[in-house]
């Protein structure tokens, strides 16, 4: 999945990537306990599913379910939305965002492995 996104994935991601999203950082097909979430904002906690028309919902409420066990709230959105209405979407996920609190004090305790933690002049080198 990770080297062949849908092309809704691939539209969502354009918007999520780089911090382009009211600055929040993404990761895409994020590993989560037994999950592989499509995105996923670690400051909020919170999990984005992008889902097409064979998703089975009952497994989708288990999983729900268990990321929210985690302290992880999930936001569906419907393929159809983002290939028609990707400017909606990306409201309703910022405004989600927005309501989130910070599951922590930047900076992150685990920085990515791209390197993007403190630089020396923002604290102590990591």
């Amino acid at each position: 999945m990770r080297c062949d996104p849908t092309e809704p994935e691939k539209r969502l991601w354009t918007r999520l990537s780089r911090s382009q999203l009211g600055g929040h950082k993404f990761r895409r097909q994020s590993v989560i306990g037994p999950f592989i979430a499509d995105f996923f904002c670690p400051q909020k906690g919170l999990v984005i599913e992008v889902d097409g028309d064979t998703h089975d919902i009952l497994a989708d409420l288990k999983r729900d379910a268990a990321l929210n066990r985690l302290g992880l709230s999930v936001l569906h959105v419907g393929n159809a939305d983002v290939i028609g209405n990707l400017d909606g979407v990306c409201e309703t996920i910022l405004h989600r965002l927005e309501q989130a609190l910070d599951r922590w004090a930047y900076p992150h305790p685990n920085p990515s492995p791209e390197g993007e933690g403190l630089s020396p002049s923002q604290g102590t080198e990591i």
